[in-house]
């Protein structure tokens, strides 16, 4: 099995998270942001990645630092937990309707991070969480995985089905990259023979 577990502590949070790629989607998530914990779980369900995670952060001072860090934690231990790449498919994409919202996510867990972000909103918070944080959790969870991530509203217009709708094509994606290719289980996907920089 595929797990792994970080715990991360700073002056601003601390972070348990546990996660298994080879999960059901299980989930037990708690950032003391409840809109947050919402698209944890979503990610969670919808990717069959088991994920515990638990944050206590300086909410009394803003969301930032609860936000940012569970991204880092969490893609830190996913990249732990995915080694040295070995046999996964690397590549995922999926469009993910929600209502009168499409997304569409691509991905590549090259181990060369970077995000193209195409999406917006039109509200300044989505329960409580400030929305302006939502771009900065992905560019921090891709950065830490060493993930190429593409995100993209094709349309929408309820801000809700929008940040849901890419959280739920992330996992979709992340669903297809990770699993191992029962053609080249052996193989690390590259060229290189490695997977962490030009591939």
């Amino acid at each position: 099995m595929r797990t792994a577990t970080i715990n991360r502590k700073t002056a601003e949070t601390a972070i348990d998270v546990t996660v298994n790629l080879d999960g059901t989607g299980i989930y037990d998530v708690s950032t003391g942001i409840g809109f947050l914990d919402h698209m944890i779980e979503q990610l969670s369900r919808h990717s069959l990645i088991d994920i515990t995670l638990r944050c206590d952060g300086d909410l009394h001072i803003d969301q930032h630092h609860t936000t940012e860090d569970s991204a880092l934690a969490l893609g830190q231990a996913v990249a732990k937990a995915l080694g040295d790449r070995r046999g996964i498919t690397r590549f995922g994409t999926a469009y993910s309707p929600m209502d009168e919202t499409l997304s569409r996510i691509a991905i590549d867990i090259s181990g060369r991070p970077f995000l193209v972000w195409k999406s917006g909103f039109s509200q300044t918070k989505l329960g409580e969480l400030d929305t302006e944080l939502i771009e900065h959790w992905f560019h921090s969870f891709a950065g830490e995985v060493g993930l190429t991530l593409h995100v993209e509203t094709l349309y929408g217009r309820n801000n809700h089905h929008i940040c849901e709708s890419i959280f739920k094509g992330l996992a979709r994606a992340l669903r297809q990259a990770i699993e191992i290719d029962a053609r080249k289980a052996d193989a690390i996907p590259s060229t290189k023979g490695t997977l962490g920089g030009a591939a």
